[in-house]
Order: C-alpha cells, then sequence, then structure tokens
C-alpha cells in the first residue's frame, strides 16, 4: 500500500540551500514559500523547512536509493560535497554507499543495493 517517503530536512538559509541543491546536486527548484522549499531530482523529492537553530540540521538526514552509484559518487565528489567520512564504500549490510552534508548540516546518504 505504501508508495513513497518524502524526506523533510531543515533548512538555515532558503537562498543558500537554493544554490547548493540545484549547483552542487544537480536538484530542480519546484517550489517555495515562506522558507519552505521542494526540489527534485528523477523521481526523487526532498523538502526543506526554515529553521533558524543550527543544532536541527546536524541531527536529521535522509537515505536515498539510487541506481548507478559510482556515477552519482562520481559527480558529488567533483563538486566537493562527499563527507570525508563517508566515501563510497561498500557496507555490510549489502548496500553500497556514500555520504554528504548539504550546506545547512543534513547527512544524506546514497546508496544503491549490492547484493543484486
Amino acid at each position: 500500500m505504501l508508495k513513497t517517503a518524502i524526506p523533510i530536512l531543515a533548512s538555515l538559509d532558503a537562498q543558500q540551500t537554493i544554490e547548493f541543491y540545484t549547483s552542487k546536486l544537480g536538484f530542480k527548484l519546484n517550489s517555495q514559500w515562506d522558507g519552505y522549499l521542494i526540489f527534485s531530482k528523477d523521481e526523487i523529492s526532498i523538502h526543506l523547512w526554515a529553521t533558524d537553530d543550527p543544532e536541527i540540521p546536524k541531527a536529521t538526514g535522509c537515505y536515498v536509493r539510487v541506481t548507478e552509484v559510482d556515477e552519482l559518487y562520481s559527480a558529488y565528489d567533483a563538486a566537493g560535497v562527499v563527507h570525508p567520512n563517508g566515501r563510497l564504500a561498500d557496507m555490510p549490510w549489502g548496500m553500497r554507499q556514500f555520504s554528504i552534508l548539504d550546506n545547512n548540516g543534513n547527512i544524506i546518504h546514497f546508496g544503491q543495493d549490492n547484493t543484486l
């Protein structure tokens, strides 16, 4: 019955977040009002809400399942957004993944099923 989930992360600055998600991650800005942002790329949507508390994004994040994780990693590594402790690796739970921190401090993991 469940179809999809959309992460809602915290944004400290709407304009900086728009710049980061569009220029660094290649997302499209779909909607913006009162600091609330909606982005999409391929089949993924990410929403961000406005906060002025810098501790909130440090405690939030999401996991995005992808295809072609190696290619995505190469693109995001070239953009300088891969977390230093989140390099591309095969994980014991069967995923090949890497991680980024967005401009706000939210962690986003990108992973591909490595068992197929």
